[in-house]
């Protein structure tokens, strides 16, 4: 039982608009770090630039707001040079996925144990709604004023392509499922993306307005639990079948088809093509996935680095200034 309360990391008045989705977020931050326990003194929240990048300031916990798409590299900074601090990455899709996207995809690549935070609203809007690297194409923006001609970025598909061993989704608006995915990323050794779908009520009013309530995750949402059946709807009443190479959503009970048909969620497979499919499915013929998708264990960047450091260090006939100098040769000079 953990000795803090959401109340211990909370600091300031958040300054955002009132229903955006960051509010909404901010509490499950709040509430994951108190189920975890880790003291708020070993927590560094760092973020680049935009709306969501605010959250620092309301983060009683050492926190920093970086600069514009370089969050995940000073991320990377924090956790090699202090191993034992419990790193926090926020981001936006646009300051993340556009000018940080290089920094994202190695991050994940490399492995580094920072927990990654996508705030997914599919558009810009601290510069006031321009389109973004996850608005899809057709988007009418002020950037766009003609629809977008470019096809989005999938946050799943760039985190599995840069080999992540960790992905998780939720929608902002689902308190109990958006704690539920940071606790596992924070348990999770290495990096670990979770993408939070959430509202912009200014500029991209609705987004999400299918997966905004709970009766409406119940219909175009599946929640992925690891070695439990996917099955979602109102009453369970629907299940996800493999067919052929791809999947299919069934009725169960129609046709013959049982519970025993249901594809059984394994989050820890190393393979990860049916997690991608998982992660990539989308209405109206398929529902979103939530939950988390992909678990996976593998070295990690920081660890590796300090190993790296022990082992050539202990071969070296010195080990400070001191010594060095010692060991080289040396001239009297009068």
């Amino acid at each position: 039982m953990s000795d803090f309360t959401a109340k211990d990391y909370k600091k300031g008045q958040p300054r955002w608009c009132p229903g955006c989705g960051d509010h909404f977020f901010l509490a499950s931050l709040h509430k994951a770090m108190a189920e975890l326990g880790v003291a708020p003194w070993n927590i560094a929240v760092i973020s680049g630039i935009g709306c969501s990048s605010r959250l620092p300031y309301y983060m009683n916990t050492y926190a920093m707001q970086t600069i514009h798409g370089r969050a995940a590299a000073i991320s990377t900074g924090a956790k090699v040079t202090n191993p034992d601090l419990t790193v926090w990455q926020v981001s936006g899709d646009g300051d993340g996925l556009a000018i940080g996207g290089n920094h994202f995809i190695h991050a994940v690549r490399r492995n580094i144990d920072i927990n990654m935070i996508l705030l997914n609203n599919r558009i810009y809007g601290l510069t006031k709604g321009q389109y973004s690297p996850t608005s899809p194409r057709g988007f009418v923006s002020k950037s766009s004023p003609y629809g977008t001609v470019e096809d989005p970025f999938r946050p799943a598909e760039l985190c599995f392509g840069a080999r992540g061993r960790f992905f998780a989704r939720a929608a902002a608006a689902d308190a109990a499922g958006t704690v539920e995915i940071l606790k596992a990323a924070a348990q999770h050794k290495g990096a670990a993306v979770c993408e939070i779908l959430q509202n912009c009520m200014i500029f991209n009013n609705g987004v999400y307005d299918y997966l905004a309530k709970k009766e409406d995750r119940a219909k175009n949402a599946i929640y992925l639990q690891h070695g439990k059946p996917m099955v979602f709807g109102e009453n369970n009443e629907y299940g996800l079948m493999q067919e052929g190479f791809g999947i299919k959503v069934v009725k169960i009970g129609e046709n013959g088809v049982t519970l025993d048909d249901i594809l059984v969620h394994d989050a820890h497979c190393m393979d990860n093509t049916l997690q991608l499919k998982l992660a990539m499915m989308d209405g109206p013929d398929f529902p979103v996935a939530f939950g988390v998708i992909r678990d996976v264990e593998a070295p990690t960047y920081d660890e590796a680095v300090h190993a790296q450091l022990e082992e050539v260090s202990a071969k070296k006939k010195y080990h400070n200034f001191a010594e060095l100098l010692e060991t080289n040769d040396t001239w009297e000079v009068k």
